[in-house]
């Protein structure tokens, strides 16, 4: 085991939104650290280098670092050079979306993004709804936002109907919308998720436990 380093990388969750609060805990940590790693473990290096050196502290763009966004390598490194590694509290756009959805929280799988290629991608779909059918597990995935359509359209053609899918979009932002319903309710009435951060939750109830919802 690695000597203990001085030195602390804190990893700090952000909103997408510039006028989201802050837990009281998170900013005064923050408030101490003078060094900051934004989206790139190879800038970070000349800190972690020696003993000695000053707390460091890891931000993603938005949500939580390392966590569906660059950072676990640092973090990995941090361990490995015996520096501590503190979370600190904040929004996980994943855990945000899970927890206002209505679906399976004791049982889910996140798989970050799925495949751009059109057939990969559908067989891809085909295998996550198997997987959540035969496990009960929500599976959660994501997509470049300018993406988004053409992610909805490839799950309204490969989904069966009755299969649940949650939008969370623009978490933490005024413009927040999450919403659970079927596969068929969707197709009912398109969202307008062009450009818009969105997390992907789907669900498949087993065959004997599916209840219809519009």
């Amino acid at each position: 085991m690695p000597p203990r380093s001085a030195g602390t990388l804190y990893l700090i969750p952000v909103a997408l939104g510039a006028d989201a609060a802050v837990p009281p805990g998170t900013a005064t940590a923050v408030a101490a650290l003078r060094h900051f790693v934004v989206e790139n473990a190879k800038s970070a290096r000349r800190f972690l280098k020696a003993a000695g050196y000053p707390s460091v502290g890891l931000m993603s763009e938005a949500g939580c670092p390392a966590v569906a966004d660059p950072g676990a390598a640092l973090v990995r490194l941090a361990h490995e050079r015996g520096i501590r590694v503190v979370p600190l509290v904040g929004p996980s756009a994943v855990l945000l979306a899970l927890m206002a959805s209505g679906l399976n929280g004791q049982r889910f799988s996140f798989h970050g993004y799925l495949p751009v290629d059109k057939t990969e991608r559908r067989r891809r779909i085909e295998d996550l709804e198997r997987e959540s059918a035969l496990k009960d597990a929500t599976q959660i995935f994501i997509e470049t936002p300018y993406r988004n359509h053409a992610l909805l359209s490839a799950l309204f053609e490969t989904c069966h109907d009755d299969t649940l899918l949650c939008l969370a979009t623009d978490l933490t932002l005024p413009r927040e919308t999450v919403r659970t319903q079927t596969i068929r309710g969707w197709k009912k009435d398109p969202p307008e998720i062009h450009r818009r951060p969105t997390v992907f939750l789907l669900h498949r109830e087993p065959r004997q436990r599916i209840t219809v919802l519009p």
